[in-house]
């Protein structure tokens, strides 16, 4: 080694999981080698993996789900799967439910509208021993500590495997998937000719991510031998690819002055989108779209280095991105890293529940959804159709349709009618309608409609204030939630016609077919931004006066300091498709056979030590060293990190035999 190698020698440390004090230290592990960045042009990029006849892509939301397909020979054809059997009226059947119900001994039994159906049907005493459970993707963004391990909870209070439930529905849409293929092919279609992409939110963090592809493992959908099959996808991204290819007539403009098709603006807000709606209803018996290999007439509008947002409204999260256009293929560029929160249209769900309990008591709602959990499901339902005819401008009370189990078991839990209940209990603005109905006020259903879409209108705010945002050609909404004429409404306010908001006509569908584009060719997105600043625990030479005398760890002589963050990558850093990060390491002993390097992530751009607040211990690095014994004095394992997908990957080489070394980074173990 070079004078100067020598001097910016460091030593990742064995005893990384023991941060400090330096005294506890073992010995040092390995040492990186020389640091290095590379940025690999498109000529060399990782082999993307075999060819596949077909790609299917899987919307796994909140509150609805769908999968869409096309065939490689024909990427202009997507088709959306088969219609649901069952459905609700007034709520369009082309996704289903994301509710998914298990028999009392926690076998698989069916999914979405066929689980709440049969669900449903079941009598009370049997019901409460079924496992039924809804809305469970949320479960992934809000847990601190995602494992393997993580439960989630039935309507009925029993804990099961989050694990098992996602792996259980991604079988699902296996199924169902692989069933249409066959019969549109006439022959039995054959899992390895698939391509696999399951759409998540962009602000999800890493461990989700690695969840979600684990659940896919166990599936079946794919295996650990091939994990190019599967592609993890960004939401807003796939959002985005589709609205390059809307044509002027696919989509409503909230943010044009002059009127559209007769429509003057002001009664654009709801009036478009009914348009749309049934333009899109006109077209469902055919559930092929064609997506014509051109860019959009709105796309041609944009140049180089035009800016735009995607606003990501679903059931359980609200996620904002920023992309800018790249000419002449017109790639795509994340501007700003991903943004958002749980902000999607379940929020509304909890504040009816708010209201219920207001009305009729904690004690009691808490009770009824163990001991009644079907009716629950029920009033949910029916609150979800009364939940899409809220508008700005609507004059009319909306009607809820209580269940008679809730009016029965209400009057036997507390004594007296639902209807004493509503007249004590001041909230003036729900009224007993004697068709045994809540009259809700338009102004109370807005109401419950607000605290979600402030944290809406609150982000896109801080987002328009950053300087990267600034001159933002569309705002693109899209998600289910996006339909919502009050979110519309508030997006137009608060923008005050500083960009066009630009709305898909299948806005709910949008994600799903900019998925399947994405699975057909995922280099589109050349450019992301890390969400993180990552990198590992390292021992650098002490420097008197630059490093703090505690971390100081004297060692054969040689002084050491600990701790020290060498970064990989930092957040919010641009990086392009395929970029890599090179790092090379020597094991401590010959004999060694697996190394393991923890990774540490913060929010913010530059950290000194792994000790610092808001430094915390993300995941773990093997590099499994076994069967490549080597002759050479110092073995040299060099690996490399790709950050520019929506995943983090790594791969690893033993330079002196060139042999591929088995490298991954688990997230999920704590």
């Amino acid at each position: 080694m070079t004078e100067k190698d020598a001097s910016s020698e460091k030593i990742i440390s064995d005893a990384m999981a023991d941060p400090s004090p330096a005294k506890s230290m073992g010995d040092p592990g390995i040492t990186p080698l020389s640091p290095s960045h590379t940025q690999q042009n498109d000529t060399d990029q990782v082999p993307s993996g075999p060819s596949f006849v077909v790609v299917v892509a899987i919307d796994f939301g909140t509150t609805s789900s769908g999968y869409a397909y096309a065939f490689a020979k024909e990427p202009e054809c997507i088709h959306t799967m088969r219609r649901w059997e069952g459905g609700d009226p007034g709520v369009s059947n082309q996704k289903t439910p994301t509710t998914i119900l298990l028999t009392p001994d926690r076998k698989f039994h069916s999914f979405g509208y066929a689980a709440r159906d049969f669900y449903h049907d079941l009598d009370p005493s049997e019901s409460k021993h079924w496992l039924y459970l809804e809305k469970f993707k949320m479960k992934l963004h809000t847990t601190a500590n995602l494992s393997i391990n993580t439960d989630l909870h039935a309507a009925n209070g029993k804990r099961v495997k989050a694990l098992d439930i996602f792996a259980y529905a991604l079988a699902f849409f296996k199924e169902q998937a692989l069933k249409e293929l066959s019969d549109q092919t006439g022959g039995e279609f054959d899992n390895s000719d698939v391509r696999w992409v399951i759409t998540v939110p962009a602000i999800w963090k890493m461990p989700a991510k690695q969840f979600m592809r684990e659940a896919a493992y166990k599936s079946g959908l794919v295996s650990r031998e091939n994990p190019e099959q599967l592609i993890i996808a960004l939401e807003p991204e796939a959002a985005s690819i589709y609205c390059r290819k809307l044509r002027l007539h696919q989509m409503v403009d909230l943010g044009t002055q002059t009127t559209q098709n007769g429509f003057s603006p002001s009664d654009n807000v709801g009036s478009g989108m009914s348009q749309a709606k049934e333009h899109v209803r006109r077209n469902r018996q055919s559930r092929t779209f064609l997506v014509e290999n051109v860019i959009g007439e709105l796309w041609s509008e944009l140049e180089e280095g035009d800016r735009y947002v995607v606003v990501d409204c679903g059931g359980g999260t609200v996620d904002l991105t920023v992309h800018q256009i790249r000419l002449p293929e017109g790639h795509l560029k994340e501007l700003y890293k991903a943004s958002g929160g749980p902000y999607g249209s379940i929020g509304i769900d909890y504040e009816f529940e708010k209201l219920l309990c207001k009305i009729f008591g904690q004690d009691f709602i808490d009770q009824f959804k163990i001991k009644r959990p079907a009716a629950w499901v029920d009033l949910m339902i029916a609150f979800e159709s009364r939940k899409r005819a809220a508008a700005p401008d609507r004059t009319n009370p909306l009607n809820i349709n209580l269940p008679f189990s809730f009016i029965d078991y209400y009057k036997k839990f507390r004594g007296h009618s639902v209807e004493h209940a509503l007249r004590k209990s001041n909230v003036d603005f729900v009224k007993w309608s004697s068709q045994g109905m809540l009259r809700m006020n338009p102004d109370a259903m807005n109401s419950l409609f607000k605290p979600t879409i402030d944290h809406i209108i609150q982000h896109l705010t801080e987002l328009f204030e950053k300087p990267e945002v600034s001159d933002i050609k569309f705002l693109f909404l899209v998600g289910g939630f996006a339909e919502s004429p009050l979110l519309q409404q508030a997006v137009q306010n608060m923008l005050q016609g500083r960009s066009r908001i630009i709305i898909p006509h299948d806005v709910g569908l949008t994600i799903l077919k900019g998925a399947v584009l994405f699975g057909l060719d995922p280099s589109v997105i050349k450019v992301r931004r890390s969400p993180l600043t990552y990198g590992v625990g390292v021992l650098n030479r002490f420097v008197e006066g630059k490093h703090p005398p505690e971390k100081l760890l004297v060692k054969d002589g040689t002084r050491w300091c600990t701790d020290v963050f060498d970064t990989f990558i930092a957040a919010d850093q641009s990086v392009a498709l395929g970029e890599m990060v090179k790092r090379s390491y020597t094991p401590a002993k010959p004999s060694q056979q697996v190394i393991v390097i923890h990774v540490y992530c913060s929010e913010k751009e530059n950290a000194s030590f792994i000790s610092e607040p808001g430094v915390r211990k993300c995941g773990t690095l093997r590099l499994d060293v076994s069967g490549t014994e080597s002759t050479a004095a110092r073995r040299e394992i060099q690996t490399l990190m790709q950050f520019g997908d929506t995943e983090i990957r790594a791969m690893a080489v033993d330079v002196s035999t060139g042999r591929t070394v088995k490298a991954s980074i688990d997230f999920l173990s704590h």
